[in-house]
């Protein structure tokens, strides 16, 4: 079916990207925004935009209404979902064929057909495909759900029958944490996906993850483009791709390739997908789900294949055939990708929200920078935290694997903590490098948090009395007639204050950034918030420990489990914040009464809020 403009109903460097490609092909595009959104590069980047409502994503993204209103406004008549929000929704893929549009993506059976882990895996078992042994039945009471774990045999998982991303899903190891891990699921799945429907699969300890990506034309032709091992996981998302994967042989990858286009073929697919395996130490793979959308990860299968997967989308939508047949497609090398967050690492992975203050992108023979950012952009609390996907292609794996460090280490972003750091260290540990990652390697592997160099406490010092003559006026900056004397400065960073001297002197500078009364340090891929505490009194040894649990991100309270008066015990949840669509249990660091709880369930609160005081003193011992 002919179309000629191609509305991206998403948003960030997925959207970006997609419009990037439809526009070389001849297609005018046009974006869709959110409040949150308006100085987004993919909306300057669009030939039109829309605005389809504020931030949150029920009323903006993920309204199908509002999406259909804005393609009729700008005469739109095809529509690329990009991935997340409403790209493997089949009411969405069928309402854009009810008026009249072209949705670039699998036909709306197709995507039911998988959309449902316990149904997906139903069919699978009747098309002969492996499956992980498990339960999909429809008694879905905690009961139940309790009773087919210990059937099964622990370790189990439990997973949102409905969504994928990590969410709703749970390991569950000890028969005494199985009843919590059910709740919680289940209730993550409901905010994620509004579907509280719970499968349990035999958890197939230390295996890898490896995907298969297939495609379709409406002709009959179905071919894979080979497999990504996205072992690398924490709370089960991907932190790292690869392909090809290190663990898979010629053989190998022809009989998942094999199984993958069975799967594909038995629900009558069309366009991109992934069939996505668990595969055990001896090459046993058994199907988990199949994604009925464009990975995120894609840029790696087109790093090896030569071939631009979104442009193959938009053909296959438009009518026209594969342009490789099976035979035809031919790996070139490897190619790494990793995903860069705005997250702390060293503190349980916690999402940061604010304002990219200086992003500059790596380049360089081989490296691939999607994004959809630029200096001054937030980083909002109601989308997934990532800046960026950092993608190396080599001759071999350890060259791609040596590029794309490089190229973490080129890329500077400054303002909310980011990955980088953690990212570098994974890449570089000898694990990895060896290709033996499996998914256990994230949670049997430890990466304490860095210590701030020395070096970077002098240089935010220099940095500061370099930046601001008004900061530290002359009588302080320690000038005289002859020669000039140490100015003191005194910092602090990670609860740890420094008194430092400064003379004038040149140095070799890093990255920074001054923000306000901070200055941020980038240095051997460490950055470092410091902040000017010259005029301030020393903080106190007890700062940070005051009885006070604050909001590690931006967030909303979902949960609150204790009410003043209560006496609680260290390690005790006491409240539930949900960001990002991953609940967070927030829990006492001390043995303590509650005096006060300062917020609300369904209250939105901002980093740093204070939710619960806590009294230690009223604690007998």
């Amino acid at each position: 079916m002919a179309f000629a403009k191609i509305l991206v109903a998403n948003r960030g460097e997925i959207a970006w990207r997609i419009m990037r490609t439809a526009r070389a092909m001849g297609y005018r595009t046009v974006a869709v925004y959110s409040d949150a959104d308006k100085d987004a590069p993919h909306v300057d980047f669009a030939d039109e935009a829309v605005h389809i409502g504020p931030p949150p994503v029920g009323e903006s993204y993920l309204s199908i209404d509002r999406i259909l209103e804005a393609a009729h406004r700008s005469g739109a008549d095809a529509i690329h979902p990009g991935y997340g929000f409403l790209s493997e929704n089949d009411s969405f893929a069928s309402a854009c064929e009810k008026a009249g549009l072209v949705f670039i993506g699998p036909p709306p059976a197709a995507i039911a057909a998988m959309g449902n882990k316990a149904a997906a895996k139903r069919r699978m078992i009747g098309a002969g495909v492996p499956c992980v042994p498990g339960y999909q039945g429809a008694d879905q009471s905690d009961a139940n759900l309790e009773k087919e774990s210990r059937r099964i045999g622990l370790p189990v998982m439990v997973k949102a029958a409905a969504g994928g991303g990590g969410r709703g899903m749970r390991l569950v190891e000890h028969d005494g944490d199985l009843g919590e891990a059910i709740r919680t699921a289940r209730a993550e799945a409901e905010s994620a996906f509004g579907s509280g429907e719970l499968i349990l699969e035999k958890a197939v300890i230390d295996a890898r993850h490896v995907e298969i990506q297939v495609f379709a034309d409406a002709h009959g032709n179905i071919i894979h483009l080979g497999e990504r091992d996205c072992s690398v996981q924490r709370r089960h998302q991907k932190v790292i791709e690869e392909a090809p994967s290190p663990a898979v042989d010629a053989n190998l990858r022809a009989r998942m390739g094999a199984a993958a286009v069975a799967a594909a073929r038995t629900i009558a697919y069309r366009g991109a997908g992934t069939v996505e395996f668990l595969m055990a130490g001896d090459g046993t793979f058994y199907f988990l789900e199949m994604n009925t959308r464009l990975q995120v990860e894609h840029p790696v299968t087109e790093a090896i294949t030569g071939q631009d997967l979104v442009a193959w989308q938009i053909k296959v939508a438009a009518g026209e055939t594969l342009p490789l047949t099976q035979e035809q497609v031919r790996f070139d090398g490897h190619a790494i990708e990793v995903r860069l967050y705005a997250e702390d690492a060293y503190a349980g992975f916690l999402p940061q929200t604010g304002r990219i203050d200086v992003w500059r992108p790596a380049a360089g023979p081989g490296v691939r920078v999607d994004h959809g950012m630029k200096e001054g952009l937030a980083i909002s609390p109601f989308y997934d935290p990532m800046i960026a996907k950092v993608v190396a292609h080599g001759a071999t794996r350890e060259q791609a694997r040596a590029r794309l460090i490089q190229a973490l280490r080129d890329t500077v972003v400054l303002g909310p903590t980011t990955n980088r750091h953690f990212l570098i260290r994974l890449l570089e540990h000898a694990e990895f490098a060896a290709g033996a990652a499996t998914t256990a390697f994230l949670t049997k592997t430890e990466f304490p948090a860095p210590a701030i160099s020395h070096a970077h406490w002098e240089t935010a010092a220099r940095l500061l009395w370099q930046a601001s003559a008004e900061r530290y006026p002359a009588p302080l900056r320690g000038w005289r007639n002859s020669n000039p004397e140490p100015t003191p400065i005194r910092l602090a960073a990670g609860g740890t204050e420094r008194l430092l001297h400064v003379t004038n002197g040149d140095g070799v500078d890093p990255p920074f950034h001054i923000d306000g009364n901070d200055v941020v340090v980038d240095m051997d891929a460490l950055i470092v918030r410091f902040t000017d505490k010259t005029y301030a009194p020393p903080e106190t040894a007890a700062a940070g420990s005051d009885g006070k649990l604050r909001a590690p991100m931006d967030g909303r309270v979902v949960a609150i489990k204790v009410t003043a008066g209560d006496m609680v015990v260290r390690g005790q949840t006491l409240i539930v914040l949900e960001a990002m669509k991953i609940q967070h249990q927030l829990k006492a660091a001390l043995d303590a009464r509650i005096e006060a709880v300062s917020v609300r369930e369904g209250q939105q609160v901002a980093n740093r809020a204070v939710l619960v005081t806590m009294a230690s003193d009223a604690v007998p011992h």
